[in-house]
């Protein structure tokens, strides 16, 4: 049940992503939108992510429902996304109206973000340590999954139906998810509305539910960011995070532009083989984490990540053949993933007992971040560099954090022995 619950709530995340930042965002290049226009869209649209630290304390003060400590922030942000989904159906033209475009989306990404935050403070409460890596893949792969079906299948509609369609779809998608999560119980004797008796007992209602302040929260929160190891590791990850965002917004903006690829083949071939390649990837990484542990994967996975930025934007010349463009989109396509996979068990591991959830979201935001600072970054940057010049930029700042990742990691590993 539990690795059924985190990829369905993963997939309802992934497809907004998929139809904002990869069908809509490859439509608005195909129809002449400028590169900084594009790259302030999808920043305005991952903003909110930007900020999930605001939603982790409230999300760890306030859990004391017989719903569960989670669900009810989990049920109620997805039926505000929901609500705030149909307001996207206002927008007529796409083109037209993108100021409108990117208040719509934006109001979307405020609930979609809470539900988020929600989502992975449910996931370290209620997944056992020897599970995270599993289970990340799991949730890993639903998102991938999500964006998959947003990118192919809405871009599709996009350009065959129209962007009021397109937009319909997916909000009955997000209808259909939040109907699901109203029958699943976080925990056997929760119930499903807040006026009903929870069937466990009060003993096991308050052990559930720690009432802490906010000094407290915020006190322990700032401990487990600033500890020295975090810092470290954190931004090794975050580097990672960023140099992945820099390319694939200047090579998805150099198929379209310069090689002539229409924006529907560059969104289905990422929706479709991309999403397989992915899947699988994410899913079989989870495994490697639990069983050759999470911190050896990152610093291999982020190795990858360097190697394939540096090599592929080496070869610039051979993107004309289409073979070759293809191949290195796809690959593109699961390096994300990959990361997520090695990371978020690490991440989940230095979180402080108490403050996890606010501790990991903060984590989340600032990941979110740097793909927002990757994609604003990247749409100005192509006014005045070519997509291999980035790619080989974004590939050095990968190699500085496989750096830090490694040399953090051997620090703390023969200080733990010592």
């Amino acid at each position: 049940m539990r690795y059924g619950v985190f990829f369905y709530l993963y997939v309802m995340q992934g497809i907004p992503s998929g139809f904002a930042l990869t069908a809509l965002s490859n439509y608005l290049t195909a129809e002449g939108v400028k590169p900084e226009v594009i790259g302030k869209f999808a920043a305005t649209v991952g903003l909110p992510w930007a900020f999930q630290f605001v939603w982790g304390p409230l999300i760890d003060r306030f859990q004391g429902s017989v719903m569960g400590r989670r669900k009810p922030w989990v049920l109620l942000s997805q039926f505000l996304a929901f609500l705030a989904s149909l307001g996207i159906l206002l927008i007529n033209n796409p083109v037209g109206q993108i100021t409108g475009l990117m208040a719509a989306f934006f109001i979307h990404s405020v609930f979609a973000s809470i539900q988020d935050a929600s989502v992975d403070a449910l996931a370290i409460s209620v997944i056992p340590e020897e599970e995270r890596g599993r289970i990340n893949a799991f949730m890993r792969a639903g998102f991938l999954i999500g964006i998959g079906v947003g990118a192919a299948v809405l871009s599709h509609i996009i350009r065959y139906d129209g962007f009021f369609y397109a937009a319909l779809a997916q909000s009955a998608a997000l209808l259909l998810f939040t109907i699901v999560t109203f029958f699943i119980r976080e925990r056997v004797g929760d119930a499903l509305v807040p006026w009903a008796v929870r069937r466990s007992s009060e003993q096991a209602l308050a052990g559930s539910h720690p009432d802490h302040s906010f000094e407290w929260l915020f006190s322990e929160l700032f401990r487990g960011l600033l500890a020295r190891q975090s810092l470290l590791l954190f931004g090794a990850v975050i580097a990672g995070y960023l140099s992945i965002s820099l390319f694939s917004r200047a090579f998805n903006f150099h198929l379209i532009r310069s090689l002539g690829w229409t924006d529907t083949s560059v969104s289905v071939l990422t929706g479709t083989y991309g999403m397989l390649l992915a899947t699988v990837v994410a899913l079989t990484g989870g495994f490697l984490a639990d069983r050759f542990g999470a911190r050896r994967l990152l610093v291999i996975v982020i190795s990858i990540i360097a190697a394939y930025l540096i090599g592929f934007n080496l070869i610039s010349d051979w993107w004309k053949t289409r073979d070759v463009a293809r191949t290195g989109l796809v690959a593109l396509y699961f390096m994300d993933p990959s990361l997520s996979i090695a990371a978020m068990p690490v991440l989940m591991a230095i979180c402080r007992k108490g403050v996890e959830g606010s501790q990991f979201t903060t984590y989340m935001a600032f990941v979110n971040l740097s793909d927002i600072a990757g994609s604003f970054v990247s749409g100005h940057a192509l006014n005045y560099l070519a997509a291999p010049t980035i790619g080989k930029i974004a590939g050095l700042l990968a190699f500085l954090a496989v750096l830090t990742a490694f040399f953090t990691l051997r620090h703390y590993r023969v200080a733990s022995q010592g």
